[in-house]
């Protein structure tokens, strides 16, 4: 008399809106990776191939910056390090990764 009667769903209305259901609750994070991958990870793979041909196109006599702030001409180039000419006479070994950026010629002087 004070207990209502409780009925039963059918089977498969509870399984069809449970696939959906699962289905919408990974939406957002499938969204987000997208975002993400867009946003920050293809750029930065875009960046290290630039800088990757950057120093495979290394050659003697290029006026380069290195990651310290340091100007100087290449005069020598091995497989991983680079001699750079500072100053006259003075020259200074690094590794080719420590290139920053390749400077037009006649900046260094």
């Amino acid at each position: 008399m004070f207990i209502s009667n409780a009925y039963a769903q059918a089977a498969t209305d509870a399984a069809a809106g449970g696939a959906a259901g699962g289905l919408m609750q990974f939406l957002p994070l499938i969204l987000m990776f997208g975002v993400l991958y867009f946003v920050m990870i293809r750029p930065q793979m875009k960046r290290q191939k630039e800088h990757k041909s950057m120093i495979d196109a290394l050659a003697k006599g290029d006026e380069v910056v290195i990651g310290g702030g340091i100007l100087g001409r290449v005069s020598k180039l091995g497989d991983n390090v680079l001699h750079l000419e500072v100053a006259n006479g003075v020259e200074i070994q690094v590794q080719r990764q420590a290139v920053v950026q390749v400077l037009p010629k006649g900046t260094f002087k």
